[in-house]
């Protein structure tokens, strides 16, 4: 009986130190792959025809011309949106994004981003977001989906015409594109710059504990 109960407590103990189960672990690594893949084509793309007075150097682009960067582009895109997808239906159904990203305060925002200012913000508990993060995530799933609606826009303009028009037509759809492409890879340098600076973070999202 003693070793019964010295092994379920062994268990619970374990489960209670799982931070990031399996299936969010694989879709994250899954969609920063693809999310490298679509930036770097979408560089080369962008290059091909720029909406500034800049073009990305050739070396942090993917696909060598235009039609390279295009081929690249749409083998990443399914590959995000199907992932994102499980990802959304993943997030609702187990209750993570209600556990995880809510309530989301004006004054906890605040608060949090004083304390992260000052380095005062703990990260003592991995498993809870604070309010920083809990926006930032929230407001990067928002850029994911308009980032997809704005590429689907660019890429059949004719047969979704009203979608392309909820963007202001093709050119509107392309400069929510880029800005959607810029927001994420602030999100991505900010993400990456956050899990350096607390290693056990990135642990827990490579082995979940």
């Amino acid at each position: 009986m003693s070793a019964v109960t010295v092994s379920d407590q062994h268990a619970a103990s374990t489960k209670a130190k799982t931070i990031q189960p399996a299936w969010v672990r694989a879709l994250h690594w899954t969609n920063a792959f693809a999310m490298v893949l679509m930036i770097m084509s979408g560089w080369q793309i962008y290059n091909a025809s720029p909406l500034f007075g800049f073009t990305f150097p050739r070396s942090i682009t993917l696909g060598g011309w235009l039609a390279g960067g295009l081929l690249w582009h749409f083998a990443a895109m399914w590959l995000l949106m199907v992932n994102g997808l499980i990802y959304l239906v993943m997030g609702f159904v187990t209750g993570r994004f209600r556990k995880k990203l809510l309530p989301i305060t004006p004054e906890g925002v605040i608060s949090d981003t004083k304390a992260a200012l000052t380095g005062k913000l703990s990260h003592d508990d991995l498993s809870k977001y604070n309010y920083v993060q809990k926006l930032l995530y929230a407001g990067i799933i928002v850029v994911g989906i308009l980032i997809v609606l704005s590429g689907l826009a660019l890429w059949k303009p004719v047969q979704l015409q009203y979608l392309a028009a909820l963007f202001g037509g093709y050119e509107g759809a392309r400069y929510v594109h880029f800005f959607c492409m810029a927001a994420i890879v602030a999100f991505m340098v900010v993400h990456v710059a956050l899990a350096l600076l607390v290693p056990k973070s990135l642990r827990a999202m490579i082995i979940g504990r």
